[in-house]
């Protein structure tokens, strides 16, 4: 299990955010979206329909803190969801889905789900010995509760056992340049 960053936020914060920056990115990528400005200089702002917005200043803090969690299933299907999607719950909670369980039969249990950063890449390793490295930045950002996308197409009968989070600094490409014997 791995520990995310705790960020003090209101679920109504969280949602604004989400809801913003879900916005930005389905605009970034040429998909039909409405960016609302926040016209604020409070930190948060409750519209007359309900709806809260955040202050430029208040996005920018979440956005820097925001880290995005990978979740891989067995049958080869993931997806990077926001941090601020996973609600904090006490000892005894109920949980929470990381995935859409309504389609476990098409993309099969959770295998793996770990914070991960742009520049980081996984190696997905199959039953059947089959091993494939991937850049986390290619697969796609989607709701935590959706089914994803396939990042590993596997053979028929055969299922990811195994996911390595592989974060390298800058400019590593993985050679040993230290001479043998030292």
């Amino acid at each position: 299990m791995s520990i995310l960053r705790h960020v003090a936020a209101t679920p109504a914060e969280r949602e604004a955010y989400l809801k913003q920056s879900g916005a930005i990115r389905r605009a970034a990528t040429g998909e039909e979206a409405e960016i609302e400005p926040a016209e604020a200089d409070e930190e948060i702002e409750e519209g007359a329909d309900g709806a809260v917005s955040l202050s430029e200043a208040r996005y920018a803090e979440m956005g820097a803190a925001e880290q995005f969690v990978l979740t891989i299933t067995d049958l080869g299907f993931g997806k990077r969801s926001s941090s601020y999607e996973f609600r904090i719950s006490g000892r005894g909670g109920k949980g929470i889905k990381a995935t859409d369980t309504s389609k476990m039969v098409e993309i099969g249990r959770l295998v793996a789900a770990f914070p991960v950063e742009d520049a980081d890449e996984i190696m997905l390793i199959s039953d059947g010995a089959q091993l494939i490295r991937v850049p986390v930045n290619g697969i796609r950002f989607t709701s935590r509760a959706s089914k994803g996308v396939r990042v590993f197409r596997t053979a028929d009968g055969e299922k990811v056992v195994a996911v390595e989070h592989i974060s390298e600094a800058e400019g590593d490409d993985g050679t040993d340049d230290t001479p043998a014997g030292e």
